[in-house]
């Protein structure tokens, strides 16, 4: 067999630019490659190439005027897929000089999404896993105090609250209160404090399994944006109108040159793509202009930092609740289903729901066909003080109060869940 020298041309597949040849790496320890191995091309291949390079985020000029070739960045891409480790190298948060941001890392002079990398929570480093396709662990410790969920980053990178760095350490060093139960666990204890505090609940959460806080529910991987977004696409619109805005909405950011597999599956547009769109481009899926502005000024706020994964990972329920309102097409209501449904938070409880006012006026005995006819305006239910008081003995874990009072009245949650 010919043994390979380094100016043999190779073609990568299958890697970071796919259909390209370069010039293959040398076995030689210590050997680095150039620009000069790379070949010449036509016009069209080298427009394509191009193409191909901005779908990963590069740009072709930029590598050149950094010193780095093709051949070495895509040589150094998979040295790292075939390493033991995701990546051989380590990452540490923070913004490079260049401007990158925090979820990314510098190979050989680019800027690049890393497999894995360290995070800081308070003065702890924490690791954060960016396969996404990689399973969520349903045993993971939890607690009442934070996101259960693990969130998914504009870039794809995955943030969980109790991680081994912060379980370690004290509260007062990451200002996070330690986990009091796991994933596998945190329902059956919610449970066991809802019938201690009432027994009257028993009955009704031995009849209805609540999905959202189980083992499987909480191993679910919340994207933020996509969340908020689909919140704001549904306000005062039908779910079969609500789910038709949101396909033609992805839709408008499918890419020919990523291939039919994305268009199979195609996924939810980053706020780096959605931030700099026009209102009327966006209107084209259907919304409003309104809602198109709201959608636009939601994404220049995660693109700009003013919302993030980790503060909505890290922030306490009033945080989130504040910052939220704030942003334009979000009120109360959205945010606290967003809280409960999307993050997964176990103390969120929403005097202003019309479904929680009526099964709870249930529950403690009311007749509520009778208070359903009167006119006792927002309120004719129960009073949000009367709300408040009765609720206060189940928290932390008011929010799965919440779930079963609308169960009390079956009341169709679907479209808030979803």
């Amino acid at each position: 067999m010919k043994k390979r020298t380094r100016t043999d041309p190779i073609t990568f597949t299958n890697g970071p630019f796919p259909n390209t040849t370069t010039a293959a790496p040398s076995n030689m320890a210590g050997d680095q490659h150039k620009g000069k191995d790379v070949p010449e091309t036509s016009n069209n291949d080298g427009n394509r190439f191009q193409q191909r390079l901005q779908t990963h985020g590069l740009d072709q000029n930029a590598m050149r005027s950094r010193g780095t070739s093709i051949p070495e960045y895509a040589h150094k891409i998979t040295q790292c897929k075939s390493s033991r480790s995701p990546t051989g190298l380590n990452f540490q948060e923070g913004s490079s000089a260049d401007g990158a941001s925090d979820d990314d890392i510098s190979v050989g002079g680019l800027t690049r999404t890393p497999p894995r990398k360290r995070v800081k929570v308070g003065s702890q480093a924490r690791m954060m896993n960016d396969q996404a396709s990689s399973p969520v662990s349903v045993d993971r410790p939890a607690g009442p105090h934070g996101t259960n969920a693990p969130l998914k980053t504009p870039r794809g990178s995955r943030l969980t609250l109790y991680t081994q760095a912060v379980v370690d350490s004290s509260p007062s060093k990451t200002g996070i209160p330690r986990p009091t139960t796991s994933t596998s666990h945190l329902l059956d204890q919610a449970c066991a404090h809802l019938i201690q505090a009432d027994p009257r609940l028993e009955s009704l959460i031995a009849k209805h399994h609540c999905q959202l806080f189980s083992p499987n529910g909480l191993a679910e991987v919340i994207d933020p944006f996509q969340s908020l977004c689909s919140s704001i696409m549904a306000q005062q619109v039908s779910g079969a109108a609500a789910t038709s805005i949101k396909n033609k909405f992805i839709g408008l950011f499918q890419d020919d040159i990523e291939g039919a597999a994305l268009r199979d599956n195609p996924s939810f547009p980053s706020p780096a793509k959605v931030a700099p769109c026009t209102v009327p481009f966006l209107r084209q899926a259907g919304l409003s202009a309104r809602k198109a502005e709201y959608i636009k000024g939601l994404a220049e706020k995660f693109e700009n930092g003013e919302l993030t994964a980790a503060m909505l990972i890290n922030a306490r329920d009033e945080e989130i609740i504040e910052k939220l309102t704030a942003v334009r097409g979000l009120g109360l209501w959205s945010v606290q289903m967003f809280a409960c449904f999307a993050l997964k938070r176990t103390d969120i409880f929403s005097t202003g729901d019309l479904g929680v006012q009526r099964g709870m006026a249930a529950f403690m005995g009311k007749n509520v066909q009778k208070l359903k006819a009167s006119k006792g305006g927002k309120w004719k239910y129960m009073s949000e003080s009367d709300m408040l008081q009765h609720s206060a003995k189940f928290a932390p874990y008011r929010s799965l109060f919440m779930w079963y009072m609308w169960r009390m009245e079956d009341v169709d949650i679907a479209a808030i869940s979803s």
